[in-house]
Order: C-alpha cells, then sequence, then structure tokens
C-alpha cells in the first residue's frame, strides 16, 4: 500500500475514522472516504474494527451491574463520604 488512494492519504482517513462513524461529516466529505475505503482494503479493514469496537462499547455500556455490586459500592461511596465529612485521612494506596 502506498498510503494513497484517490488523491486522499490514508493518514487524513483514519484521523477522520470517529467522526466518519457517526455520520458527522458533510455529504461530500463523507462520499470521499466511502470511496477512499472501497478503494482501501487496509483503511476498510481499519473503519470497520472501529465500527465493531463501537459497537461493543455501546451494548456494553446498557447492561447494568449486578444489584449486589451496585449495593456495595453505593456502600463503599457513602464510607468515604463520611470520612471526608468527619476530616478523616483518606489512605489510597
Amino acid at each position: 500500500m502506498n498510503g494513497k488512494h484517490h488523491e486522499v492519504d490514508c493518514s487524513v482517513i483514519l484521523e477522520r475514522v470517529y467522526v466518519f462513524i457517526d455520520d458527522e461529516l458533510e455529504t461530500a466529505d463523507c462520499a470521499e472516504i466511502q470511496q477512499h475505503l472501497d478503494d482501501c482494503g487496509p483503511c476498510l479493514r481499519a473503519v470497520d474494527l472501529e465500527r465493531m469496537v463501537k459497537a461493543l462499547v455501546a451494548r456494553s455500556c446498557r447492561e447494568s451491574a449486578p444489584v449486589q455490586l451496585r449495593e456495595r459500592v453505593k456502600l463503599s461511596i457513602r464510607h468515604v463520604q463520611v470520612e471526608i465529612s468527619e476530616g478523616r485521612h483518606l489512605d489510597l494506596d
């Protein structure tokens, strides 16, 4: 791969991959990037990988923690809040 396809440098495509995936580019810019991806396998694979990672993160964010874990976290937060309000030194090591 020489790093250039249709006058668009691969590094330019990869710098804009998140904006492209989020469909936040002007139509002309999207068309230019899509043309590059149609001609450049390595960039297409990189964009597909980013799409997959984004989908996995989105799916993971919809899941909620088990009730017991949430309760333990809430209890720990309350404990720290009490220590702070009482002026105790917190040992974070």
